[in-house]
């Protein structure tokens, strides 16, 4: 079988005009980019009534694996087929960060023939709304130094400014930095540090957000750092939220692509699911939800980190709820969470297949029991898979009381899958709700305390039996309790690759305990970041980085997957 980028180069992609008028956009609402891409008009968007007849799938999936599960294959793919069987379909998805694309994981365009394109352009630059988002988190970072530099009216403590800049790109040696070195004319010397763009508050601002004078108000919001006193500075205090806005204004209106088949997409913003809330843009979403009667999008990673953030964040602060979910997972996936190595995958082994079934029992759990949404599990083949392998997978999950379906799509697109849109058409048919209605079932309250809240995702999702932190930590949750931030939902940042803070305890772990290294406000987002373990929020590249096999020949890109 050909590459991805192969396959995606040789696609002939239709003008994105015609892609606009299957969703009844006229050329007017339109600002395109090129042939093959376009940003919809928000006003026009806008305007356009919430549909009752709009239903909302959520792909998900198990723990990632160095094996791969295909997340974004399964929406791409799922999507197609919803067309294929007659349903007015759509999906949402994440942009990719470049720090991915050159790092370990690749792109995040889908993969064999369940792919958006142009797959290039999406993976690398893309319309430009990355780069947007990390100017205007570092003109924040400029503003608030160049304040202190000229007088430091608001009595901003040094020691206490909370704001980073940022980089999309996977840049280890800047995590720690001192700044304003070189004499009085450079500032004040300060520790400071990046982040990677989609870590960044302005990343989670603009993918919450409902339209511009949302995006400002919550813009002003974020808290900079601290005086003496330890009084909140805000980007509101420097007057920065109209020039941030002025930076994101374009930035805020949704990118229109398509699948290899045709089906629209939009494609916008892209927090991390591991270091942030890991969902795409309330206004795509919304937006999609005013176009078509099935909105199919994602969250990141497994569905522990990013359907918990998707349901207790994204669906909390839009009011949407999803009707069905699609948790995704391999045979070579559940194997090497019973143990099996990398290199010994496509080998037959029974006994590493059922020990490794804990991790998705434990997902679809929590995605049916704890999330109060059906699930269907999908399970990408690969000619690896034996026939005993599959019965066996088949036979667990159907003893769970869970529909499970075997999909092609990567080999054979939409037709692939088609099995497995007939079974997420049947769910969402079920559900009596729009998608533009109150998710009723959430892991924990806004009642709670943030200790609490934190706590219960824990304990609830993860398996943990306790969660510890430094007085430190307590003592800090606990201001941000008393100074009115107790009623945000948490956002936990911990590594992806396990249920616990450990990366090397695959499986199901349970009774472990989770460790709150760091707590970060983060208000215009409107949520509390709880750092835990040794997750970092700006990643480093691996010994061997994906970049090393990107190229330009003849004109064309190759090595990008």
């Amino acid at each position: 079988m050909r590459s991805d980028i192969d396959i995606a180069q040789a696609a002939t992609p239709r003008p994105v005009t015609e892609i606009a008028a299957t969703l009844s956009i006229p050329e007017h609402a339109l600002e395109p980019y090129g042939r093959t891409k376009a940003k919809v008009n928000l006003n026009w968007l806008k305007a356009l009534p919430m549909r009752d007849s709009a239903r909302m799938v959520l792909v998900t999936a198990i723990s990632p694996t160095p094996a791969g599960e295909g997340k974004t294959t399964t929406t791409v793919g799922l999507g197609d087929a919803m067309r294929r069987i007659g349903k007015d379909a759509m999906i949402c998805l994440r942009e990719p960060s470049l720090g991915p694309v050159f790092g370990m994981k690749g792109g995040a365009a889908g993969g064999g023939y369940a792919q958006v394109i142009p797959m290039e352009d999406i993976n690398l630059h893309f319309t430009g709304d990355l780069h947007a988002i990390g100017v205007a988190n570092n003109l924040l970072s400029a503003l608030v130094d160049n304040h202190i530099h000229h007088g430091n009216a608001l009595g901003i403590d040094v020691r206490r400014v909370s704001w980073k800049r940022v980089l999309d790109m996977n840049d280890r040696a800047l995590r720690d930095i001192t700044i304003a070195q070189g004499g009085v004319g450079n500032g004040f010397p300060r520790q400071d540090g990046f982040d990677i763009v989609v870590a960044s508050e302005i990343m989670a601002i603009f993918c919450l957000a409902t339209d511009l004078d949302d995006l400002k108000q919550r813009i002003g919001q974020i808290v900079v750092a601290y005086t003496r006193e330890k009084q909140p500075i805000c980007a509101r205090d420097l007057n920065a939220q109209g020039a941030l806005a002025a930076v994101l204004k374009d930035a805020l209106a949704p990118n229109l692509v398509q699948t290899l088949e045709g089906t629209p997409a939009f494609i916008h913003g892209g927090p991390f699911a591991n270091i942030a809330h890991g969902c795409n843009s309330v206004i795509a979403t919304q937006s999609a939800l005013r176009l078509t009667d099935y909105v199919i999008t994602e969250a990141g990673f497994g569905a522990d980190l990013g359907a918990e953030k998707f349901i207790d964040i994204k669906c909390r602060s839009a009011g949407i709820h999803p009707s069905a979910a699609v948790l995704v997972a391999t045979i070579h996936a559940l194997k090497f969470h019973g143990g099996v190595k990398v290199a010994d995958l496509k080998e037959e082994n029974l006994d590493a297949l059922a020990q490794g079934m804990a991790n998705l029992e434990r997902h679809i759990v929590n995605i049916r029991d704890h999330y109060g949404v059906p699930v269907v599990v999908s399970i990408n083949r690969f000619e690896s898979d034996t026939p005993a392998e599959l019965e066996r997978l088949m036979e667990h999950v159907r003893s769970l009381g869970v529909t499970i379906v075997l999909a092609n799509h990567f080999a054979e697109g939409g037709a692939g899958a088609e099995e497995l849109a007939q079974l997420v058409s049947e769910l969402c048919e079920q559900d009596q709700r729009p998608a533009h209605t109150e998710h009723s079932a959430f892991v924990y309250p806004t009642t709670a305390s943030l200790w609490d809240k934190i706590g219960r995702v824990a304990t609830t999702i993860y398996g943990a039996s306790e969660i510890t932190g430094s007085s430190k930590i307590r003592n800090r949750l606990k201001e941000l309790g008393d100074e009115g931030y107790g009623h945000l939902p948490v956002c936990i940042a911990k590594t992806q690759y396990s249920f616990s803070t450990d990366p090397q305890l695959l499986g199901a772990p349970s009774d472990h305990v989770m460790e709150i290294r760091e707590v970060r406000l983060a208000v215009g987002a409107g949520f509390v970041v709880a750092v835990c373990g040794d997750i970092m929020t700006m990643p480093g590249l691996p010994k061997t980085p994906a970049s090393e096999n990107i190229d330009v020949v003849n004109g064309q890109i190759t090595g990008l997957f």
